[in-house]
């Protein structure tokens, strides 16, 4: 039987929601192995000066724990 676990992280990039995406996988894979899917729960923007500046994601990331 497979255990799992999910954390809720955040994450922002300058570039896109789908970077920020990857920015919080990327971050998370340093300390959590066997990631096994990422589900993005919220997007959203900061906005300066009538543009985007920062694009926000709050995402969810399921691993597999070893027993």
């Amino acid at each position: 039987m497979a255990i799992l676990k999910v954390i809720e992280i955040l994450a922002n990039s300058k570039i896109s929601w789908e970077d920020a995406t990857k920015n919080a996988v990327s971050h998370a894979s340093k300390t959590v192995k066997n990631i096994a899917s990422v589900y993005v729960k919220e997007q959203s923007a900061v906005v300066e000066n009538g543009e985007v500046a920062e694009f926000r994601v709050n995402v969810k990331i399921t691993f597999s724990v070893n027993n």
